[in-house]
């Protein structure tokens, strides 16, 4: 919207030309993005109260602290970031460049379908939310036309490398998967979006890793997309996808807003509505920038919680015994007597460790 407005004037008016650089609207982005989440966090946090009475319901095989210090946390907090999230992007961003629209789509449409699985959990007293095959079912067809959507851009944009899976630390190593594409990039999409529902288990714990992975594709989009880095670091250069670091810096001014509100004790958990769209928008931007693989290693948190949960799930139905004392693992940790601050500390350093690594890969080819 700015961009817009305040473009067009930077030939006239040398104090404007600052929105040209996208380094300057992605800082704008995130302290836009930071005061309107801490702006809207008590009015929507005693809204939610109202609404939902006893707030979120606790799984009753969860560890037992949890019905004791959580019971009673409204949820559904994802709706601030998501306010936060488009309205700094729309304020500060090139509405003109298609990745960014697509990137909100799929923000939006997973938002929408955990803000139903939120309300109908809410709704019914329980943790069983919307049907499993239901929610996979909505959240691949938003994947799959997204993954359409992003290869369409690239095709218009003369990309000869649409439909390829580019493999880290390896120069000029390009699977072409063809129109196989679709169905990977959908399962990267899906996979990102419920590997960090499924993180989001502890006060905290979901937030900060994805803010430092919305930190990391932030810079990887903006290398990506100035040929001039996208050469000197042997990359694919994709024309646009620069404007990908503006919409990252909305997820991470949206993300501290929302820390400050989720911080221990928790005044309020994102639910679905929250991890579902900010799991998709990673995987979103990873497909847009052709590292769909790095962000296994940057999101290797996210990974290490969804595996966990279909080791215990296999194991226990092949063997009828568990591997873990609970799943996902940070529950597992929780019962060996771990405090709820250790584990989420612990797993934020991880997740810091990972992002570097992940990083590393721009370099070491």
């Amino acid at each position: 919207m700015l961009y817009g407005l305040l473009e067009p004037l930077s030939d006239q008016y040398t104090i404007f030309n600052v929105v040209r650089y996208i380094t300057f609207r992605t800082g704008a982005t995130i302290v836009t993005a930071l005061f309107v989440c801490m702006l809207l966090g008590p009015v929507i946090i005693k809204w939610l109260k109202s609404k939902q009475g006893s707030g979120q319901p606790i799984r009753e095989d969860g560890p037992e602290s949890h019905l004791i210090t959580k019971q009673g946390t409204p949820t559904m907090g994802g709706v601030m970031i998501l306010l936060s999230v488009f309205f700094a992007t729309l304020l500060w961003g090139n509405l003109r460049n298609e990745y960014v629209w697509v990137v909100m789509f799929v923000t939006l449409g997973f938002g929408l379908v955990g803000f139903a699985d939120d309300y109908a959990k809410i709704t019914k007293g329980s943790s069983a939310g919307v049907s499993g095959r239901m929610r996979l079912l909505i959240e691949f067809t938003i994947a799959g036309l997204a993954t359409y959507w992003i290869m369409q851009i690239a095709g218009a944009a003369g990309d000869a490398m649409v439909g390829t899976l580019a493999i880290p630390f390896l120069k000029d190593t390009f699977i072409d998967l063809g129109w196989f594409y679709i169905p990977f990039a959908a399962l990267v999409i899906v996979g990102a979006s419920n590997a960090v529902n499924l993180t989001d288990g502890l006060d905290g714990l979901a937030i900060v890793p994805v803010m430092i992975a919305a930190a990391s594709f932030g810079l990887i989009s903006y290398l990506i997309g100035n040929a001039i880095f996208a050469d000197y670091l042997q990359v694919t250069n994709i024309k646009g996808a620069g404007e990908l670091a503006v919409l990252c810096g909305g997820l991470m001014g949206a993300g501290l807003g929302f820390l400050w509100f989720n911080a221990p004790p928790a005044m309020v958990f994102m639910g679905d509505t929250g991890s579902l769209s900010l799991g998709a928008a990673l995987g979103a931007i990873s497909v847009a920038v052709k590292h769909e693989l790095v962000l296994a290693i940057i999101g290797g948190l996210f990974v290490l919680e969804a595996v966990s949960v279909m080791v215990q799930v296999a194991s226990f139905k092949l063997t009828g015994k568990r591997v873990f004392k609970m799943a996902p693992i940070h529950h597992h940790y929780e019962k060996l007597g771990w405090a709820e601050s250790t584990i989420v500390i612990r797993f934020w350093i991880i997740a810091v460790v990972l992002a570097l690594i992940g990083l590393s890969t721009l370099k070491l080819r």
